[in-house]
């Protein structure tokens, strides 16, 4: 899915265990919140440190993708995982740079000699 970035965060709980989530801005329901809609996922354990290792890449509300799976989580619930966390090209970015063309001479313009 493609969202903006809003940041990363890293919480140590006891017995060494650590929590990573992802917080993003989607688009706001227009009835309980205006602006974004800020929503957070966790990380998936394997790659928590990558994820939030990659939010130190970004810009606030950059566009970025967020690769996930869905978890079985409690009460037959499933529970998004952060996988992978990457920016979005946009398509000003995309395109390759391109160089000035060299001015033609017009029709009927005397070419200069040196």
């Amino acid at each position: 899915m493609e969202v903006a970035f809003l940041g990363t965060q890293r919480f140590d709980g006891e017995a060494g265990q650590k929590y990573i989530k992802v917080f993003y801005g989607d688009e706001p329901d227009g009835k309980t919140e205006h602006g974004l809609s800020i929503i957070g996922m966790a990380a998936a354990d394997e790659v928590a440190d990558e994820i939030f290792a990659a939010g130190a890449k970004f810009e606030p509300l950059q566009l970025v993708r967020i690769h996930f799976e869905i978890a079985r989580g409690g009460q037959n619930k499933g529970k998004n995982l952060a996988l992978q966390l990457e920016a979005v090209q946009t398509r000003a970015a995309a395109e390759t740079p391109r160089t000035p063309a060299q001015p033609q001479a017009k029709a009927g313009d005397p070419a200069k000699a040196n």
